[in-house]
Order: structure tokens, then sequence, then C-alpha cells
């Protein structure tokens, strides 16, 4: 076996890179390639404070570090620091949509600023693969809807003490009921009396379907309008349309969609039947999405406060961590109802 410290040149950067090519390089490494204490190294690395470290060996230590190629110690650093600076926010099985996406990317951007990293993850049924929680070692695990017993005491037994929402709180987890309102109210103000609701195709939306359906139920009740019929869409593989026509035979002039996709659906259904949107049919979304201005008519539609919402996300995720005060929803949820051409007046053949 060649001796490495012998045949090398005198260089102790060289050697130490050779001799940590095939692991990780260390802390100590580190030290002993720049002839400093294995303390001054871990002060450097941790940025510990307090410390009387000149600027010149700061600066000498990183460096090294970047050379060797070193990477700090996640669990150790975690095991030292009582902190990983995870967030694991743990996602329903629903497709990854627009607005769903917005609300990520800014709350990920929020907790950036805070100095923590936010990481997804969808658990799914009968799955063999261990849950992140048990390997990430986050600081919190966030969800969008409460959890099951079965995760919470997942969680619990790799460890994990803080848990939004709370398991061992009541919370009232509501889902920007804001836009199914304003969808109601809009429809109302143009003289819309019968109204249906038309929900997803894809069962993994069907529980977020239904908070948004009862909402807009709450809201046409305190508007004194009926209940807004269901309606159901086709399946997203089926060629067969919605019954548009059956819907307006039954007195409905105004649509509530659960989101621009739907809208965008009904819309084209309607065309392909015969019957123009608005002037026949009017329909409004939800999201505001890319696809509200590229179809044609252009969707009438509701914008959520992304920036808003995400920041509330990462607001929750400090909170449980750093015991900020609570963040507030209401000031965080915004919703706008954006009127375009696929509403109008309702029409005065439909009396």
């Amino acid at each position: 076996m060649v001796d490495l410290e012998r045949s090398t040149p005198c260089n102790k950067g060289v050697t130490v890179a050779s001799q940590t090519s095939s692991r990780r390089v260390t802390a100590a490494d580190i030290a002993r390639s720049l002839g400093v204490s294995r303390a001054t190294v871990g002060f450097v690395l941790n940025e510990t404070p307090g410390q009387t470290i000149s600027a010149a060996t700061t600066e000498r230590v990183l460096a090294e570090a970047r050379r060797l190629g070193y990477r700090p110690h996640i669990a150790a650093r975690a095991l030292a620091s009582g902190r990983s600076n995870i967030v694991l926010l743990v996602l329903p099985d629903w497709p990854i949509e627009y607005s769903l996406r917005e609300n990520i990317d800014e709350a990920t951007h929020a907790l950036d600023e805070h100095g923590y990293a936010l990481i997804t993850y969808t658990p799914h049924e009968g799955t063999r693969a261990r849950p992140l929680w048990e390997t990430l070692q986050p600081d919190v695990v966030m969800g969008l809807l409460p959890f099951s017993d079965s995760l919470v005491r997942s969680m619990r037994d790799a460890g994990v003490e803080r848990i939004v929402p709370d398991p061992d709180e009541v919370t009232d987890v509501r889902y920007n009921e804001g836009g199914p309102r304003l969808q109601v109210e809009h429809l109302r103000d143009l003289g819309h009396q019968r109204l249906g609701f038309a929900r997803p195709s894809d069962p993994r939306l069907f529980e977020l379907a239904d908070a948004r359906e009862e909402a807009a139920a709450a809201a046409a009740t305190a508007l004194g309008l009926e209940v807004p019929a269901t309606l159901e869409l086709t399946p997203a593989d089926s060629e067969d349309d919605p019954p548009i026509s059956k819907w307006m035979n039954a007195g409905i002039t105004g649509v509530v969609a659960f989101n621009d996709d739907v809208a965008a659906a009904i819309i084209g259904a309607a065309t392909r039947a015969g019957i123009a949107v608005p002037h026949d049919l009017s329909v409004v979304g939800h999201d505001d999405t890319p696809m509200s201005l590229l179809f044609e008519p252009r969707i009438t539609s509701v914008r959520i406060d992304s920036t808003g919402l995400g920041h509330y996300l990462a607001a929750l995720a400090i909170h449980a961590m750093d015991q900020t005060p609570t963040p507030d929803w209401e000031q965080t949820s915004a919703v706008t109802l954006i009127p375009r051409a696929s509403t109008s007046v309702r029409p005065t053949h439909s009396e």
C-alpha cells in the first residue's frame, strides 16, 4: 500500500484531498490541512457567535472547505443545534395545480428568508417507503389538512415535536371559502337566480370540492337564493360532454365552477352544444390561472392572493418553531373576483 503522507508532495492541502477523496470531508480534515485547531474550524463552519476569530482566518477556513468539497453533515448538525432548519409540508394526494404550486413557491421563498428549507411530500396509501419525517428530522411537519391519528402516531414515534395543524387542538381549517361567496354574489348581481355548482371529475379533488360547494351553498342561502344544484362533469377520459342542455332546462343560467379548468370544460361543451356563453349561460371560474386568459371567452374568475397564503403557511411554521405571534388568516387570505367575458346579465328569455 502506498503511504500517502510520505509519497505526496509537501502541500498539506493535496495530502488531505488525496486522503479524503473516497470519504466525506470533515472539519478535522480542514483543520489538519490549514494547521489550525479543530475548534477554530468548527466555530467558523457553524457560525458560532461570541468568538474572536479574525476575518482572515475565517476566510481561510471557508476557502479551504470549498476547495476540499466539504459538505455539512445534516444529521450531526441537527443533533448539535437541535434544529435541522427543515419544514416538511405534507400534501394531500391532490394534483399539483397552478394555485397550489404558487402557494408552495411563495411559502418556500418566505421560509428561505428565515433560514428554513421547505420540502414537500405526498404519502400514498399502502406505500412501502419510509415517510420523510423519519429520515429528514424536520423541525416542523405541516399539512393542508388535519392529519389522521395513525400519521400523528408515526410522526410522534419518529420524534417530531411540532405538527401543524396541532392534533391536540380543535382547528378551524378553511380553504378560501371567500372565493365561492364572490362567485355566487357576482352571478346574483347579474340577475341570475338559479345556479349550479360544477364539480371536478378527479376523485383526488373531491374533498376540496366539497368545501367549496358547501361555501357556495352557504353564500346562496345568505342571499336568499336556492342552494346551487350539484353539476357533475363527465370523466376526463370520456368523449361525452356534460348534459348542459339538461341543466338549462332545469332553469340554471349561472354556473359556479370549482376552478378554471372546470369552467373551461363547461364553456367548451356549451359551445359544442350550440349554447352561447355568456348570452345563454354565465360561467365563473376559480383560481384565476393562465387558462382564464387563454380561453375564449375569457373566464371570469376568482383571484387568490398566493403571496399572502404562502406567507401564511410560512408564518404558521415559524410560529410553531419560535413561538412568534399566530398569523392572522383573514389578513392573508384575500380573494378578488376578476370579471371577464364569460359572465353577463341574466338572459330575459329564461324568465
